[in-house]
């Protein structure tokens, strides 16, 4: 299996497509019209845990091809699904006090989706807290606040480290956390938002375990929203070679076997992202901000 952060396409790798896996219920949404493809995936036990190696909870993954286009009216509809299932994996989120944390490294352009949204953010606890809940009751604002705690390369802490003292002197009730991730299919990248209520293992899908920021780890529900950004360049490889293979009219098992030891010879920690990821990451960090905004105002 390929390096992804996707239940989506860790539900895909199973060889039979319609296999039933005990303990996850799989449910798919296509709306033609807005040319927007919704799929949710419920862990319901252990059982379904150990199968699919996340934690139990929902995953909700939109799939949105016009997503790195430079369409504006394209994106609205995309923000307004985007609200939408945040609302779902977080009932009355308008109602509680959160704290956003847009994670990676904003140096580093396909890492930089959590630092770019936490700058287009409508935070609002400081105003809050100096006039009052009257001042928030009406002008209907949600109360927020929000911060990019870095690499561990820049700060020398873990993001769990850094939040759970913000955690600790703030006392949020949610915790939304905004990351880059990697994906198994180039066709995912840039195109696609996961948004789970089981927190998230920065950097899992890259081979850079950092410590999970979860329920668990911050004493908070913790909500996830992520955008693949990049790609295993030993994936495109593999792609590349069993589709020629299969032209070629080798054998399934002659593919495998070739592709067996192609594997053992792989590209170790490279990783590819397309040529217009600036512009992407700009368009859909605005795109998650302005969902963010519409959630708490």
């Amino acid at each position: 299996m390929s390096r992804t952060d996707l239940a989506l396409e860790v539900r895909e790798s199973f060889q039979e497509d319609d296999v039933e896996i005990q303990g996850v219920i799989l449910d798919e949404e296509y709306d033609k019209k807005k040319d927007i493809r919704v799929t949710t995936v419920v862990i319901k036990d252990q059982k379904g845990a150990d199968a699919m190696g996340k934690p139990i909870g929902t995953y909700i993954t939109i799939e949105a091809p016009k997503l790195q286009e430079d369409d504006e009216s394209f994106h609205e509809p995309i923000t307004e699904e985007i609200v939408k299932y945040i609302k779902k994996v977080a009932v009355n989120l308008e109602e509680m006090e959160v704290l956003i944390a847009g994670l990676g490294n904003r140096e580093v352009t396909p890492d930089a989706l959590g630092p770019q949204v936490v700058d287009n953010l409508f935070v609002t606890r400081h105003l809050i807290r100096e006039f009052g809940q009257e001042f928030k009751e009406k002008n209907n604002l949600g109360n927020v606040s929000a911060i990019s705690p870095g690499v561990m390369g820049q700060t020398g802490m873990e993001s769990s480290e850094i939040l759970r003292g913000i955690i600790k002197e703030t006392k949020p009730q949610v915790v939304i956390v905004i990351d880059a991730l990697a994906a198994r299919s180039i066709n995912r990248l840039n195109t696609t938002i996961q948004i789970t209520n089981t927190g998230i293992s920065p950097g899992s899908g890259v081979g850079n375990n950092r410590k999970a920021l979860n329920k668990e780890s911050l004493g908070v529900e913790v909500i996830a929203i992520g955008v693949p950004t990049v790609v295993d360049a030993a994936t495109i490889v593999n792609d590349t070679m069993e589709q020629y293979m299969r032209k070629q009219g080798l054998e399934e098992k002659e593919i495998y076997q070739f592709l067996g030891e192609v594997n053992q010879q792989t590209i170790s920690n490279m990783f590819v992202t397309p040529k217009s990821i600036d512009d992407s990451i700009k368009r859909i960090s605005f795109t998650i901000s302005e969902a963010l905004n519409k959630c708490f105002s």
